[in-house]
């Protein structure tokens, strides 16, 4: 009997199904995104009839279950271990996104040279030759004799060299040429990238091999693809920056293994990615001297204290309704800064347009950094710089006034580390604290604060 073969349409965004078109998709509301797909809807249900109750796995008690064998291999990076948690581990499924050429494929090659020393290392390609590879290789000085190289989009064919190989590691570059020949939708739609994920799940799980997985991203900076592509794995990497800058933030969205808060910076150079030990000396670089709008503040990106430098700018506006604008920070953690600058501490920017600037491509969304984005836009405003020696932190409430923010120890000891004597911080915060090398000043206003930093 001819199986049964009906056509779906499915949104190339969120994956909702449907069995009839919609110029805008019921489930996320994107535009012109479901696509035809053909879908077998026969089943083979003498697979589950076969099955005996024997042939399912039995409960073990938390208390059985042994970790003693527990092993991740080293990177050879410590800016990626310290976002994995640690390290691989074994049978782990790793999703590497970010924009095209920030450097993904980049730093896959390079972990190879170290981890090929004492791993096999298989590692495929479905979007450059063997020859456009080895040139990348020679490029970072990788030649290690245990990387297998292979160019396949087959991820059948790729899963039975996996068998055969049994390697240590495995890394698909990337998902989007990867297709199931089962299948009749075109490589990168939101059915063959699910299917060959899990398909490549199913062989890391039972052959407990680790393995990078290389995902493209759409115009709105997400994981092309379904959402249900970021449930399928274990860890969800993604690099950040500009383009046009040398500075690369590889950030954990997803970690099973780890925790998210942790970041890795690296430098982008002619010979492959550079680990940055100190990222505060790499963005502070360069910063102006007596010029007003620009002010430096310490984040906490999970247990490294970051010094970081917030411009602001405000000028005159020439239309009706003035421009805001942020790189870097939330768009509308700024609009709500302007209405307390204005509402609780008199300064207008009602006739000025704002714009905020985080320098080094660095993206931070902790509250901590409020008082300095307020303290670079009064600056500016006025026209009057900032202590170049100062380092400000707090969060700022919708009453105007400076609430207190945690670790402020680790934030004050990374600020004297690199020179700074002047730390204005929550009043709150002073009574944990010490310092015998730095100035502290705790605020309660925003007023106080200006005036504590003004020359």
């Amino acid at each position: 009997m001819a199986s049964k073969i009906k056509s779906v349409y499915i949104c190339s965004e969120c994956g909702y199904e449907s069995a009839k078109w919609y110029g805008k998709c019921p489930s996320c509301g994107e535009w012109n995104t479901m696509n035809e797909e053909i879908k077998d809807t026969a089943k083979n249900a003498s697979v589950s009839k076969s099955r005996t109750y024997s042939a399912y796995s039995k409960p073990d008690t938390i208390n059985e279950i042994s970790t003693e064998d527990e092993h991740r291999y080293d990177t050879g990076c410590k800016e990626l271990n310290r976002v994995l948690g640690g390290g691989i581990v074994k049978g782990s499924l790793i999703l590497l996104g970010g924009d095209p050429g920030i450097g993904k494929s980049t730093v896959l090659m390079q972990i190879c040279q170290y981890m090929g020393d004492t791993l096999k290392i298989l590692y495929v390609s479905g979007e450059e030759s063997k020859r456009q590879l080895k040139l990348r290789a020679m490029r970072l000085e990788v030649n290690s004799p245990n990387l297998f190289v292979m160019t396949e989009t087959d991820v059948e064919i790729v899963c039975e060299q996996i068998k055969s190989l049994k390697p240590d590691i495995v890394m698909v570059d990337s998902i989007q040429t990867m297709n199931l020949s089962e299948l009749s939708s075109s490589p990168g739609s939101v059915t063959q990238v699910r299917e060959c994920t899990n398909t490549l799940m199913r062989t890391a799980k039972s052959f407990d091999i680790p393995m990078f997985i290389v995902g493209h991203v759409n115009k709105e900076g997400s994981i092309a693809g379904p959402k249900v592509l970021e449930h399928i794995v274990d860890t969800v990497l993604h690099f950040e920056g500009d383009k046009q800058m040398s500075c690369r933030i590889l950030r954990a969205v997803k970690n099973r293994y780890g925790s998210t808060n942790e970041i890795g910076v690296f430098e982008m150079t002619d010979r492959g990615l550079k680990e940055v030990e100190n990222p505060s000396v790499m963005l502070l670089s360069g910063r102006p001297k007596n010029v007003s709008g620009t002010c430096v503040t310490c984040t906490i990106e999970g247990s490294r204290p970051i010094l970081a430098e917030t411009q602001g700018l405000a000028t005159q506006s020439g239309y009706g309704n003035p421009r805001r604008m942020s790189t870097g920070f939330d768009y509308n953690r700024l609009s709500l800064l302007l209405a307390v600058l204005e509402k609780r501490a008199g300064y207008y920017f009602s006739n000025f347009d704002a714009y905020i600037n985080i320098v080094g491509g660095l993206r931070v969304d902790e509250p901590a950094i409020d008082l300095s984005i307020a303290m670079a836009l009064i600056s500016s405003l006025k026209d009057t710089p900032i202590d170049e020696n100062a380092v400000v932190f707090g969060e700022i409430g919708l009453a105007g006034e400076i609430r207190a923010v945690s670790q402020a120890q680790m934030r004050i000891n990374e600020a004297v580390r690199l020179g700074f004597n002047k730390i204005i911080l929550p009043y709150h915060n002073l009574k944990g604290v010490y310092c015998d090398d730095a100035q502290l000043i705790g605020v309660k206003n925003i007023r106080q604060a200006f005036e504590a930093l003004s020359i």
